[in-house]
Formats: structure tokens, sequence, C-alpha cells
């Protein structure tokens, strides 16, 4: 199992939390996302490790960024 642990920026809401969690969830290998709205801070947990180019192509799906 991996964990990766990324910061997206724009988040607002619990709705906001739910699309992020949601887009990453649909990636192949993924087994949990943990989003903390307060920080920003999301952690993603998979069977074997992401790329952060499909990550940030998740969360900007769901309307956000990866910040840098």
């Amino acid at each position: 199992m991996a964990i990766s642990t990324y910061t997206v920026t724009g988040m607002t809401c619990g709705h906001c939390v739910a699309s992020v969690q949601k887009e990453i969830g649909k990636i192949d290998g993924v087994t949990g996302v943990d989003v903390d709205l307060a920080s920003g801070r999301v952690q993603v947990e998979s069977a074997a490790p992401l790329t952060d180019a499909a990550v940030a192509a998740a969360v900007d799906e769901a309307g956000y960024q990866v910040a840098s």
C-alpha cells in the first residue's frame, strides 16, 4: 500500500471535499481518500504508488488545483 499527501487549493465547503474525494476515488488502485478542509491536505491511499499527474488531473476535474 502507498500513501501520498497533497495540498489542494480552492476548497471552501463540504461539497468541495466530496467532489475531490469522488474524483480521486475514481483513479485505479485508490483505496482511500481523506480530505482535511481546514488545511487543504489530501491523503490518498492506494494499492500501488500513483503518479502526481494522475492525482492532479483528478483534482482538476473536481474544479480545484494541487498546490505546487
